[in-house]
């Protein structure tokens, strides 16, 4: 625990916290007796003389949240509590709780580190390699799909190709074929020999 200077102890906090890429995490601070009303803040930077401070309460226990933090003062348990959200990679770092007074500031300095959020299944697959191998394996589906389409609509297809061809074949008509013609179907023997005598007269 590093205190503002040696010898002053009014709060503590911890050393260390870590947090999940993409969550959140909390950091409680506590303090003595006799600083309840005074403000508390939580800033970032190497030394805590000028850090940036990130939020700050009003030295009531009202919470107050600024962009993904916040800090709220439970003055009945001398705890104030800050939560940082939304966790990113590049928020480790050093940080401080501190109290602020007249004269010099009380500090604690706190170290955060970020681990990296487990990769997901939809990560996995959308890796180039993965991509790659699932392309080729839709391409194979296609093609056999594609087919085992074509012998099944094979036999059909030429089930209505012959009925479209036999409904469509030519008709023969009576003159085809080298048939006897409707005269000579009508004429009997005798009417021909007496068309004959005729003609000899």
């Amino acid at each position: 625990m590093d205190l503002c200077f040696p010898g002053c102890s009014p709060m503590s906090g911890p050393n260390a916290v870590s947090g999940l890429e993409g969550g959140s995490l909390t950091v409680q601070c506590v303090y003595d007796p006799g600083w309840e009303t005074y403000y508390k803040w939580w800033c970032r930077g190497a030394h805590w003389v000028n850090c940036k401070i990130l939020v700050k309460t009003t030295g009531s226990e009202q919470q107050v949240k600024k962009d993904r933090v916040s800090i709220r003062d439970s003055q009945k348990n001398r705890i104030f509590r800050v939560t940082m959200g939304k966790l990113r990679e590049d928020d480790a770092g050093i940080y401080w709780c501190g109290i602020e007074r007249t004269g010099i500031d009380l500090a604690v300095k706190v170290n955060v580190s970020i681990d990296p959020a487990p990769a997901t299944l939809e990560e996995t697959t959308g890796s180039p390699t993965m991509t790659s191998q699932l392309s080729d394996v839709r391409s194979l589906l296609s093609s056999v799909y594609f087919w085992i389409l074509v012998f099944l609509e094979m036999p059909l297809l030429l089930v209505m190709l012959s009925a479209v061809l036999w409904v469509n074949r030519p008709q023969r008509g009576p003159e085809e074929g080298g048939g006897v013609s409707p005269t000579m179907r009508t004429s009997s023997p005798g009417a021909q020999d007496a068309l004959s005598k005729n003609t000899d007269c």
